[in-house]
């Protein structure tokens, strides 16, 4: 199969759906499918290795007026794709934005006659007033009709979850759309290259002085508001008042990074902030952790959840619908009604050791649902039944069912 993946987060943009490309030419190569990709050109950014490979067309970008940092608007050139899509005899397009990069896409597979699909991978009514310049002054209902048609014309979408599916089935959306969740997966390979060995996990600690019985709270992730870390800091000021022995660690960069330093520094010197950290090193701050913690209701389907999984790291996080199929409470974590409710869960984690460690070993079990090989299978699953009844209709049933065979 001929497959093109249109992204405008890539290369060197560090996030999640950035991950999920990657892992999903990955997987898909190694299957035997022939892969391209469309994504934006970086001012001023230069890499041989991907410069080179004829496999990836860079189109003309600039970037993007909003509050999102290394993050580009790529135009729609059609004279530049088509040609580049035809040389690759592409069969279908799977878009991974739902912006100027889609419509390039959507745009190629109208002129090529080939099926243009999605993924669901934001939800755009928890963010936007983040970045949106007097986003706080926008009301709902006009970006839900903007995400409405921005997504409109796709042929299916792909839903990392549950919540996703659900958001798009409600009838200010895309009831009609055909869809199927298959859930993000993470490269074990690729997230820990070379495993920490203790003597490494214990340097480290030291370097950021950790003593050898303190029990780390780990955030890892973007320190940005739409993840609530305003909120996340609040609990963990309250427990670090309770237990001498309780430090907490945020790894990440982000916009309210410099407001949390400014607040935690007047209050404690057990809240610790690394700022950025390569991708390649963040596995070392997993084994620095004892406890994984988020308060994050804007996820779709959460990469750093999957990350702590891998590493065999108990969770506590505010229910939400995207972590359904990743903490289960009780058996690997704890979900919380409120903030609040997290500090009792918190305080009684760190008081037990063994309850960490057998929460640890669930999160082990449950990270192997979400390998790149699963992945692969079901999104195959998926652009082969899409290939097979477009351009006709196609249901909800019937893409489902396919995905599901390969589980």
């Amino acid at each position: 199969m001929n497959i093109a993946l249109f992204t405008d987060s890539y290369i060197p943009t560090k996030s999640g759906i950035v991950t999920v490309v990657l892992q999903l030419r990955k997987v898909l190569r190694e299957m035997g499918h022939h892969v391209v990709i469309v994504t934006v050109k970086p001012r001023g950014y230069h890499d041989p290795e991907v410069d080179n490979d004829p496999d990836i067309l860079r189109i003309l970008s600039v970037p993007t007026p909003f509050k999102i940092p290394d993050q580009y608007i790529g135009f729609p050139l059609e004279h530049v794709i088509i040609p580049f899509l035809r040389q690759h005899n592409i069969q279908i397009i799977h878009s991974h934005t739902e912006f100027f990069i889609a419509h390039a896409a959507k745009l190629s597979g109208r002129k090529l006659h080939i099926p243009v699909v999605a993924t669901t991978h934001t939800l755009w009514e928890d963010f936007y007033e983040y970045y949106l310049p007097l986003g706080r002054y926008i009301p709902v209902k006009i970006i839900r009709k903007v995400v409405k048609r921005l997504y409109k014309k796709f042929y299916a979408l792909i839903n990392v979850s549950g919540k996703a599916r659900d958001y798009f089935k409600e009838p200010f959306m895309l009831p009609g759309t055909p869809s199927a969740i298959i859930p993000n997966a993470l490269d074990s390979g690729s997230f820990i290259r070379k495993p920490a060995t203790e003597e490494e996990i214990a340097a480290l600690r030291r370097n950021w002085g950790i003593a050898p019985d303190d029990i780390v709270l780990l955030f890892l992730g973007r320190v940005v508001e739409e993840k609530r870390v305003e909120e996340l800091l609040d609990t963990c000021m309250r427990v670090i008042q309770k237990n001498e022995k309780i430090k907490v660690m945020f790894v990440g960069a982000g916009l309210a990074l410099p407001d949390l330093e400014e607040r935690a520094r007047e209050v404690s010197d057990r809240i610790i902030f690394t700022g950025y950290e390569p991708w390649t090193k963040v596995h070392y701050y997993y084994g620095i952790g004892d406890i994984f913690i988020t308060a994050s209701l804007s996820e779709m389907h959460s990469m750093t959840v999957l990350e702590a999984l891998m590493s065999g790291l108990p969770i506590v996080a505010r229910r939400d619908p995207s972590f359904q199929d990743t903490i289960f409470h009780g058996r690997n974590g704890y979900l919380a009604d409120s903030d609040e409710e997290m500090d009792g869960y918190l305080l009684g984690l760190a008081a037990d050791a063994e309850k960490r460690r057998q929460f640890g070993e669930e999160s082990l079990r449950v990270s192997r649902n979400f390998t790149p090989d699963v992945f692969g299978r079901r999104t195959v699953a998926f652009y082969e039944k899409v290939l097979e009844k477009y351009p006709n209709r196609l249901t909800d049933e019937e893409l489902q069912a396919a995905v599901d065979k390969e589980n």
